[in-house]
């Protein structure tokens, strides 16, 4: 009765701890990410009774007449496969889809979780908000930008550092420049000051106005000397006339009068609201340009360049784009593509930046000599200079150049410039400039990568989210919140990053939910129950039987 006893009260225990694990899985339904555990029972070492015997040649054999003593707990084993992925719409929330584990640190140890909760603190760190662990980064991204610290390997979200402007440094054209022949309209080339000549605080000046009233010029003006660059509609420098000698009675006809007599060849300057207009007496392809700079007495303001109001040729197709100066200053570019007199060959003119501009270079305003091939139309290069630039200095920072390449394509290829028959449709793609920004939003890429959006419009990866994976995980062990630790049979962590090494990718806006299923949990509780009221009903009998030996003894 002994052996009932103790069998049936083990077994009791064994029900007992197995509705206890059931119970457990059944209270985490919701925990986010949990694993459900099960229980496996095992046998207790039997008493034998008798052992088993060989057979013989007059007589079988035997088998070993064995009694049980009970049942123990074998092993309780967590599932640690993925439950399902709900959408959550917090893009700090992220869940795992396949193998891996996001790393937290509390400065002292890591820990390891499939519970993507985060949040933000307020020092900018990415953090599971329940406990104050911090989210653990791999790699350098984010690093040169700032928003990261070499060998701090926490992750922070940086709401408090913005992003420097960064100056347009290349524009990219494409698309198709006509190969059509015929044209109805050939434009003459006019150019103007892009400032306007005032008096009188904001009187539009006229051809009396004297250059000494200027509301552009300060001082007095005893002597002074404007000189003069620039070239003809065919092309060629001008070689007189270059230095025009002014006073306090030279005016601003007198300097207009100098341009016609001794400069200009081929084209007549005059004076428009206040702008000086230099226009070509010819219509057709033209490379009219021109600068004035001032020394001497007082300061004079001069143009600081001349935009091209009408682009002289047969055929032109103008386009427009937005840059930023080192600043983050915003400045429309305006250019034009030209038709040349050369068979399949165009130029590009920088016609006019707006703002405050100190000069664009006479010399790299004009890209000349784009080919394209007769056969397929593809860009064929540079007939002409090499240089793809154009020049420009800010008022801002007058010691230094802004140098901007122009993108045309790849030569041979149809991947930016193209001419074809049909109209021109050629534009201003792009440009890689941009305003100082702040962050004002995080996502997370399915490799795990954290991606900020700044006020200005630009992306730039912050930082790369850490995943482990482990040779056995369900050898992991549960230290609660959650989390788990390595232990001697799971192996230790090998560190990697979202699609990468055999771990899963990352879902932003997402968790992951208990794998514990209610149907199966309360199947087996019922087993449970079965199993501990047939234990108890084993007691009560071998109890009854005891009582009755008990009765037949008195």
């Amino acid at each position: 009765m002994t052996t009932a006893l103790s069998a049936a009260v083990s077994g009791l225990e064994a029900h007992q701890k197995m509705l206890d694990v059931t119970g457990n899985n059944l209270a985490n339904i919701n925990t986010t990410a949990y694993k459900a555990s099960s229980i496996s029972f095992s046998e207790l070492l039997s008493e034998t009774i008798s052992n088993g015997s060989q057979p013989t040649s007059d007589i079988g054999g035997t088998n070993p007449v064995q009694i049980g003593s009970g049942v123990r707990i074998s092993t309780i084993s967590r599932d640690m496969s993925q439950g399902n992925i709900v959408n959550t719409g917090n893009e700090l929330d992220l869940a795992i889809e396949g193998e891996g584990y996001f790393v937290l640190s509390n400065g002292e140890q890591y820990v390891y979780t499939r519970d993507g909760s985060f949040s933000v603190d307020a020092d900018g760190y990415l953090v599971d908000p329940a406990t104050g662990y911090r989210v653990q980064r791999i790699g350098i991204e984010g690093e040169s930008d700032g928003f990261q610290t070499s060998g701090d390997s926490h992750v922070r979200i940086p709401y408090d550092v913005g992003i420097p402007a960064s100056e347009t440094t290349e524009v990219a054209l494409s698309g198709n420049l006509s190969a059509d022949d015929e044209f109805d309209v050939t434009q003459t080339q006019e150019i103007n000051s892009n400032i306007a000549f005032t008096y009188d605080t904001d009187s539009m000046a006229t051809a009396s106005t004297l250059i000494a009233d200027l509301d552009q010029y300060s001082g007095t003006l005893t002597s002074g000397t404007i000189t003069i660059s620039g070239y003809d509609q065919d092309g060629t420098a001008f070689d007189s006339g270059l230095t025009f000698s002014v006073d306090g009675t030279t005016t601003l006809g007198d300097l207009i009068d100098h341009l016609n007599t001794n400069v200009l060849d081929g084209s007549t300057a005059s004076l428009s609201d206040g702008q000086i207009v230099i226009t070509d007496d010819t219509s057709g392809y033209s490379k009219t340009d021109i600068s004035l700079s001032y020394s001497g007495d007082g300061e004079l303001t001069m143009p600081a360049y001349f935009e091209i109001s009408t682009v002289g040729g047969e055929e032109t197709k103008n386009f427009t784009i937005t840059i930023y100066d080192s600043q983050g200053g915003e400045h429309v570019l305006s250019g034009a593509f030209v038709r040349t007199d050369a068979s399949n060959t165009w130029d590009i003119v920088l016609t006019s930046v707006t703002g405050d501009i100190s000069e664009i270079s006479l010399d790299s305003r004009r890209i000349e000599g784009l080919t394209f091939s007769p056969e397929d139309g593809s860009f064929s290069g540079l007939s002409g200079s090499d240089a793809t630039q154009f020049e420009i200095t800010f008022e801002h920072n007058p010691t230094a150049s802004q140098t901007i390449d122009l993108n045309l394509g790849t030569e041979g290829k149809l991947d930016g410039l193209t001419q074809f028959a049909g109209s021109s449709t050629a534009v201003a793609t792009d440009q890689d400039g941009y305003e100082a920004g702040s962050l004002s939003t995080v996502s997370i890429s399915n490799e795990g990568i954290v991606i900020g959006t700044f006020s200005n419009g630009i992306k730039k990866n912050i930082a790369t989210i850490q995943l482990a994976l482990f040779q056995n995980s369900t050898g992991l062990e549960s230290i609660g919140d959650n989390y788990f630790i390595p232990t001697a049979n799971s192996g230790e962590a090998i560190a990697t990053q979202a699609m990468s090494g055999g771990s899963g990718s990352i879902q932003g806006g997402a968790l992951e939910k208990s794998n514990a299923d209610v149907a199966t949990e309360f199947a087996t509780m019922i087993m449970a129950q079965n199993g501990y009221q047939a234990n108890a009903r084993a007691i009560s009998v071998a109890n009854d039987i005891l009582r009755e030996l008990t009765n037949l003894i008195r």
